[in-house]
């Protein structure tokens, strides 16, 4: 009885070891898809794009100019992660915005991925001029029907995703492509501030 047991164990075991490492390059490349779709998507057009993966973002490029900065920002929604993917161009202003993944309750946050007119107030979202802050916060982001928690996460993905752009924006120094970070201090001597 154990030996047979042991057995069944055994072949289960290996069937669902076979399984993983047959299905997982295609995971991996399914996924690399659709952030490489994400990233054509929240940028105006670029040539050439090239991957951060300390800080987790795309810096493209047409040429020699600077279009803008694709990068993955993730919180907690409502029900669990949301992952998305900021175009930032270089003056600061978001391009565009697209979900990766998210664990949003059906007919309610989910809508963060179908409800068009939540997506189009992302297009050209200007910090400078309107608040990153949903209404019912005193902000200019109007939330999503019913789901004021998934809105908000929402919100402060793209947030975070300025926070990093700024970091970068300070990190580029005097590069006359990248907006200048007024609040960064000044490098001096050339070490590096980590």
């Amino acid at each position: 009885m154990v030996l047979v047991l042991g057995l069944v164990c055994l072949i289960c075991s290996a069937l669902l070891g076979g399984a993983f490492v047959l299905t997982e390059k295609p995971i991996e490349d399914a996924k690399d898809a659709r952030t490489q779709k994400a990233v054509s998507e929240v940028l105006p057009s670029f040539k050439e794009v090239v991957y951060n993966d300390k800080m987790h973002y795309y810096t493209a490029k047409d040429g020699d100019k600077l279009v803008g900065y694709a990068i993955e920002s993730t919180v907690m929604g409502f029900g669990g992660p949301l992952s998305l993917m900021v175009g930032i161009t270089p003056d600061g202003v978001v391009y565009n915005t697209s979900v990766l993944f998210h664990t949003e309750t059906p007919g309610l946050g989910a809508k963060c991925k179908t409800d068009s007119a939540f997506i189009k107030q992302w297009k050209n979202f200007d910090p400078a001029v309107k608040k990153l802050l949903v209404g019912q916060d005193g902000g200019d982001v109007d939330a999503i029907t019913a789901s004021t928690i998934t809105s908000r996460a929402y919100t402060a993905a793209v947030e975070n995703a300025l926070k990093v752009f700024k970091e970068i924006a300070g990190q580029a120094g005097n590069d006359e492509n990248v907006m200048p970070d007024p609040d960064r201090a000044s490098n001096e001597g050339g070490q590096d501030n980590e």
